[in-house]
């Protein structure tokens, strides 16, 4: 597997990965001929500071890079990943701007611009989201699509980002949200198929089922961090990973839009998170949409009383989370309550296979 996987050899005719192998290849030599370079940069060329936070397969510090007197982040890393050659292609305003890669083994890294401000998703959850008012939800929503449209349409290899959410979104000094950590990023086709790779209350069903994906599974993560810079929340908080998958996959539950929320933008977030891939809408889609709410001379007012009463709803949100942590311990008792029960009448059809030699009993026994 690690010959096919490096390219040395094709797997043979029939392997359900002779496809994949063939999508890699052409993928990889797409990007040779889009010229996917980089600047390698030294190691000894970085004084790191403090850590950052993680991203995908690596934790990420502030540095600066010596040589350029630049201040810059840089994910450390235990090899190389396609992280470097998709940033190495990417370029606009609302993508992180990547200057080059540490390839120096046992050093590895990706070296971006240094965003001051921190992550969208600590921002959330600070004193500083009380400041946020309908112009602010309206052009972070806006960045943050417009970055997504340009993964999809625009840049020289369509990117689906797979990771989308609150902590991958940066704010720059100017205050302008960059899309980061393209960890868990692939190559687009219109059938890929991606392992289990996210965070679950950001993760589309498909996703999370692994099954075949398209670019819609990000429009499913950004209503989710939407709702995030809604209702400045964490979502599904207090649910175990698992517990938020199997409720989203196996019970179709979404996250509780309170009741006096802008209809536009429950309009929106609905349309985001429908199971069914192809009724949610694209990046384009979504822009024209959030275009028309801003042309909305209503919306303000009904936007910034909705921010400014979050004591009036907040309830909603923590009776939603409530039943749904009363729902998984009960269908969690029921399935150990079930298992109990199937051991005892295995334990008692041994005991009674043991003390008797007759078919007829056990099988009467058995059907009862």
């Amino acid at each position: 597997e690690e010959g096919v996987l490096l390219g040395r050899r094709a797997p043979p005719i029939g392997c359900p990965h002779r496809k994949i192998f063939w999508w890699y290849i052409y993928c990889h030599y797409e990007m040779l001929s889009l010229g996917a370079s980089f600047v390698q940069i030294k190691f000894d060329d970085l004084q790191f500071f403090e850590n950052c936070g993680g991203g995908s397969f690596g934790s990420v510090y502030r540095a600066r890079w010596v040589s350029q007197d630049k201040e810059v982040a840089v994910k450390k890393l235990l090899k190389i990943e396609k992280e470097a050659e998709i940033l190495s292609v990417l370029s606009h305003r609302n993508i992180i701007q990547f200057y080059g890669a540490v390839i120096e083994p046992p050093n590895y890294g990706i070296v971006t611009e240094y965003a001051s401000a921190g992550s969208l998703y600590d921002y959330i959850n600070s004193n500083r989201s009380e400041e946020m008012d309908m112009d602010h939800i309206m052009t972070w929503a806006m960045d943050i699509a417009k970055g997504m449209h340009y993964l999809h349409m625009e840049a020289p290899v369509k990117v689906i980002h797979r990771d989308l959410k609150s902590r991958n979104v940066v704010i720059a000094g100017d205050g302008v949200l960059k899309i980061c950590d393209f960890g868990a990023s692939r190559f687009h086709s219109h059938t890929t198929h991606m392992s289990l790779v996210g965070t679950f209350p950001w993760m589309a069903p498909e996703v999370i089922q692994s099954l075949p994906v398209s670019e819609t599974c990000d429009t499913y993560s950004y209503g989710v961090v939407l709702w995030e810079m809604l209702t400045r929340e964490v979502p599904f908080k207090g649910l175990e990973g698992l517990q938020v998958a199997w409720l989203v996959v196996e019970k179709n539950e979404r996250l509780t839009i309170p009741s006096s929320c802008p209809g536009s933008f429950a309009e929106l977030m609905l349309q985001c998170w429908e199971a069914d891939p192809k009724k949610r809408p694209s990046f384009k889609q979504i822009i024209s949409i959030l275009d028309a709410m801003s042309n909305d001379s209503n919306l303000p007012d009904q936007c910034n009383s909705f921010l400014h009463n979050k004591a009036e709803w907040r309830c909603e949100i923590e009776a939603t989370l409530d039943r749904l942590k009363r729902l998984e311990r009960d269908l969690s008792f029921k399935e150990q309550e079930l298992k109990e029960r199937e051991k005892r009448l295995r334990m008692w059809e041994q005991k009674l296979t043991e003390q008797s030699n007759t078919p007829a009993i056990i099988c009467y026994i058995s059907g009862i």
